[in-house]
């Protein structure tokens, strides 16, 4: 019964997630709506995009990670974990480019976009392409 939930809980997910905390012109990043997923991860996907907010860029990478590896282990369709660790990835290659790794930062946004083409993920992309001038 508790994967059933877990399942149904990730199916939602999105129908209402991924709201965008930021301008057209700076970085998006995404969260989970209230009580659609699993309690850990709602908190460290949520938790993720409110330090780079708040440039807690140390802290948000290392969470970022944690949401990351708790949706390796998510019992959800795999298309939706797939755009899921997409998101984490890239609020987290945000983070690693606001503490100036930007090498890291892009193999995360590189990588975000690899898993699902997402409008967010690719305007992510694209934004730190043009901030590092390639």
């Amino acid at each position: 019964m508790k994967t059933l939930i877990k399942t149904i809980a990730l199916g939602s997910l999105l129908t209402c997630s991924a709201a965008a905390m930021a301008d057209q012109s700076d970085y998006k990043l995404m969260v989970i709506e209230a009580q659609t997923a699993p309690q850990p991860l709602e908190q460290s996907f949520n938790s993720c995009a409110l330090n780079v907010k708040s440039k807690n860029y140390a802290e948000a990478e290392q969470i970022c990670t944690k949401a990351i590896a708790l949706l390796q282990d998510a019992d959800a369709p795999k298309f939706k974990v797939r755009q899921l660790t997409s998101f984490a990835l890239s609020n987290r290659g945000v983070a690693r480019l606001k503490a100036k790794n930007e090498t890291a930062g892009l193999a995360d946004l590189y990588e975000a976009k690899q898993l699902s083409n997402n409008d967010m993920v690719s305007h992510n992309l694209t934004r730190a392409k043009e901030e590092l001038a390639l």
